[in-house]
């Protein structure tokens, strides 16, 4: 059985108050423990929300990492970095960091890897363009950002990993994938692993992360193949982040 995954991603947003506010919302909503919860504010919050998100049902998660433990790297955070201000959860391979500052397939299978290696949970995300969409490419291209991390890692890394699958096409656009589209690809992510291993295919938590909101969590979280969510705009708004928490439970 596949524990559901709630990650609010904040991107480029947040503050001390709205941590605040998320802390005051989760303690009052009883969020099912059968749900796993994350909170992953921008760096400069990280060591704060890890304070004040103490005792709620929410971990840390951090937006990305760089490769490497340490160097001449001005304005990057390291793994290790990450897991001393409490971080459990790195997200990898954002649709953002693949498109605005041009990390290929190989660097984040490198950013997958440190994240390993410093026991953090990587949340691997893949997904295509409206361009590649259109072109019936999506196949081709979520299974080539999937399988150049799978095919890297070993039977043990693999089970640590978690999949998000962003259709890019879908965020911020004002077009919406349907609960049908979103599991049909999250089957053929599954049935892929599935044919590498069985297990693995089975165990594996898949996200989904084009633009779920409150009013659309159940029926999305409803699909066989979708076990969570990677929010963005709603994981904002404490009331609206909890409902889908709860739609998850």
């Amino acid at each position: 059985m596949r524990k559901p995954l709630i990650a609010g991603n904040w991107k480029m947003n947040g503050s001390l108050a709205l941590l605040e506010t998320m802390k005051q919302a989760l303690s009052s909503a009883r969020v099912s423990s059968a749900v796993d919860v994350a909170i992953i504010p921008p760096f400069t919050l990280l060591m704060s929300a890890g304070k004040i998100l103490a005792g709620s049902s929410a971990e840390i998660g951090a937006q990305t990492l760089h490769p490497e433990s340490s160097g001449a790297y001005t304005g990057e955070t390291s793994a290790s970095m990450l897991t001393e201000c409490g971080v459990r959860y790195v997200l990898v391979g954002h649709s953002e960091r693949r498109t605005l500052f041009a990390e290929d397939d190989q660097a984040v299978l490198a950013r997958v890897k440190a994240a390993l290696g410093a026991g953090l949970v990587p949340v691997l995300c893949v997904g295509e363009t409206l361009e590649e969409r259109e072109a019936d490419r999506v196949e081709t291209v979520v299974l080539g950002q999937v399988g150049t991390v799978i095919d890297a890692l070993s039977a043990e890394e693999r089970s640590r990993l978690v999949i998000a699958y962003e259709p890019v096409w879908a965020i911020g656009t004002g077009r919406t994938a349907t609960p049908d589209q979103a599991q049909q690809v999250h089957a053929m992510i599954r049935s892929w692993l599935s044919d590498k291993d069985p297990a693995l295919g089975e165990g594996m938590r898949l996200l989904y992360g084009g633009s779920m909101k409150a009013d659309n969590a159940a029926d999305l979280l409803s699909r066989p193949d979708i076990d969570g969510g990677l929010i963005g705009g709603a994981s904002l708004k404490p009331d609206d982040f909890i409902a889908i928490c709860h739609a998850a439970g």
